[in-house]
């Protein structure tokens, strides 16, 4: 092979690739790790129970197992953006430590993600509180972010 003459081509289309550091972030709401149990109902009015391993102020991540996923994800098939998967969510958070507040909320099914074989989790976005529901999940998360940092 000889030596390249010239770098300059008439036919090729300059394309500019991002590195890593320039992609934006996703979350627009920072985790807690919490260990919730959490009741859900799917339109069809089943209710299945699970755990939430994290929360924020914007959704939370389910721990599944494949029995319950069935139940929630037809065909099993991870939710595609904008036919995302209803459901109604009802859970204790703890505002104060001994006073725990139930919440309800609705939210959608975003993304799935199976850890093993009988284990997935489900990424849960809310869409809507009932009563101070906001309220309550905001505190709670402020609080224990405050909590990690000392």
């Amino acid at each position: 092979m000889g030596k390249v003459a010239s770098f300059e081509t008439g036919h090729a289309k300059r394309v500019r690739m991002k590195t890593a550091t320039t992609r934006p972030n996703l979350r627009n709401q920072q985790r807690v790790d919490v260990e919730l149990d959490i009741t859900l109902e799917v339109p069809k009015g089943q209710c299945v129970n699970c755990q939430a391993s994290n929360l924020s102020r914007a959704g939370m991540t389910l721990c599944c197992n494949l029995e319950t996923v069935k139940q929630l994800i037809p065909g099993m098939r991870p939710p595609a953006p904008g036919s995302w998967v209803e459901i109604k969510a009802r859970f204790p958070v703890p505002v104060l430590k001994t006073q725990p507040v139930t919440v309800l909320a609705d939210g959608n099914i975003v993304n799935m993600r199976r850890i093993s074989r009988d284990e997935f989790e489900l990424g849960v976005q809310f869409s809507e509180f009932e009563g101070n529901g906001f309220d309550y999940v905001d505190k709670c998360v402020s609080r224990l972010l405050a909590e990690q940092k000392h």
